[in-house]
């Protein structure tokens, strides 16, 4: 369960204690995301940006296993029921420059899918003025991580300070436990 810090409001950090608590929070942010939406994931290798997005993959009910798209630098998972938006998987780790994620079209899909890029930081911003960053720092002494979620943009903002009503809460927690706020 995500501990809002105040009423239906996200943390802004959290910790993360398993692969199924990622998972978990991905579901939980997949209801918020629309089509059009762009989150970049930033976390050293193995920190959890794809566990994080297979679960908004689940969340979302896209096509197909949700896997690391390192040599093939994005995927397309398209929506199985046909009514929600794709999920568009970029990982910008083996690129170099803005021109390079320019030369992904990732834009292409903006009108119909989420688009997350990993290892987007610094590369992936000016695909959208209005964006989610999500950062993810794995604890040096066991398998727990720290979450952080920055907003871009009124609409990211509003949601993530509470200013726009959410019914993510209104689930009963997962069988995985609570994730505590830091």
């Amino acid at each position: 369960m995500i501990v809002p810090n105040g009423p239906s409001c996200f943390p802004a950090e959290m910790r993360i204690a398993s692969d199924a608590e990622m998972r978990d929070l991905g579901r939980r942010l997949a209801k918020l995301l629309r089509a059009g939406d762009l989150v970049i994931l930033a976390g050293p290798l193995g920190a959890g940006k794809t566990t994080l997005v297979q679960g908004i993959g689940e969340g979302l009910g896209v096509r197909g296993p949700v896997t690391s798209p390192t040599f093939v630098i994005a995927r397309v998972h398209p929506a199985v029921s046909g009514s929600g938006p794709s999920l568009v998987h970029a990982d910008a780790y083996r690129l170099g420059s803005i021109s390079e994620v320019d030369d992904l079209d990732l834009e292409a899909d903006a009108t119909t899918a989420v688009t997350v890029v990993e290892w987007g930081s610094g590369l992936a911003e000016g695909l959208a003025e209005d964006r989610l960053e999500i950062s993810i720092e794995p604890d040096l002494a066991g398998d727990a991580r720290t979450v952080r979620l920055n907003g871009h943009g009124p609409r990211w903002r509003a949601l993530l300070t509470g200013a726009v009503p959410r019914e993510c809460y209104s689930e009963p927690a997962s069988e995985h436990g609570p994730v505590e706020p830091v």
